[in-house]
């Protein structure tokens, strides 16, 4: 079955958008450079990094802010991030327009845009876009692995990718690997760890 991984862009700071970012300005306020290990400071290495996770996809997950910030003209054109590449759409109201095919809408939760996700993955990886989404299945217990790519910079502002947990999340590191647009970090989930007794 397919593992359920998180593969975000980050600043030091946690933040995977600035401040005021809509469908016009999708990175936020001073965040432009969150993806340049992927474009224009990219390495040999950032760029392999980069294609590896593309060729291993089979599916993404995304909330419907996440869609409607890119799809469409100015965004991923007629296809999802990856193409035509199935795309799981968590909403609490499905749209009436069509949309390219590679959008299936979801509303019976982030639980179940996985569950199909999984299905249409195979034995590639459900990809989540997005930190909503993130936020929602960590806790259920519905993501097997964290990347995370460090951007030297603080931002002070924007969208977490952590935001609250009502416990803590224990990790095991895999992988780790530094260029000059980026700090590569693999997480494995461990599970929710237990509060000590008071």
């Amino acid at each position: 079955m397919a593992q359920v991984i998180c593969d975000m862009s980050m600043s030091l700071d946690g933040y995977v958008t600035g401040p005021n970012d809509t469908r016009d300005n999708p990175f936020g306020d001073g965040a432009g450079m969150l993806h340049d290990w992927m474009f224009d400071a990219a390495t040999q290495e950032d760029r392999a990094m980069l294609q590896e996770m593309i060729d291993g996809c089979g599916a993404v997950v995304m909330g419907r802010t996440s869609f409607e910030k890119n799809e469409g003209d100015g965004g991923w054109g007629d296809g999802g991030p990856l193409g035509d590449t199935p795309c799981f759409v968590v909403t609490h109201n499905a749209p009436t327009r069509s949309y390219p095919a590679a959008f299936r809408f979801v509303t019976d939760g982030v639980a179940g845009a996985i569950e199909q996700a999984k299905i249409a993955a195979g034995d590639k990886v459900v990809g989540l876009h997005g930190a909503t989404v993130m936020q929602q299945a960590l806790p259920l217990g519905l993501v097997d692995e964290i990347r995370v790519h460090i951007v030297p910079v603080l931002l002070g502002g924007g969208t977490p990718l952590f935001a609250s947990l009502d416990s803590a999340i224990s990790l095991e590191r895999t992988f780790e690997k530094a260029s000059p647009a980026a700090t590569h970090l693999n997480y494995r989930v461990v599970g929710r760890s237990t509060p000590s007794p008071t």
